[in-house]
């Protein structure tokens, strides 16, 4: 079940960054660090979601 919501939360960070992060940890920093860098870019936005979901 783990792998499956893993792979459901990468599939958000692509199409909406701040989302895929949001489910994964809430109203924390790693969300407000996802939407700063969504808003400057959607490549980085991207990149972080991916990064904080697979950490």
């Amino acid at each position: 079940m783990s792998g499956t919501m893993n792979c459901i939360d990468i599939i958000l960070a692509i199409i909406l960054p701040p989302l895929g992060v949001f489910l994964k940890f809430g109203c924390q920093v790693e969300f407000w660090i996802c939407l700063v860098l969504t808003l400057f870019g959607w490549i980085p936005g991207i990149i972080y979601a991916i990064y904080a979901i697979t950490k």
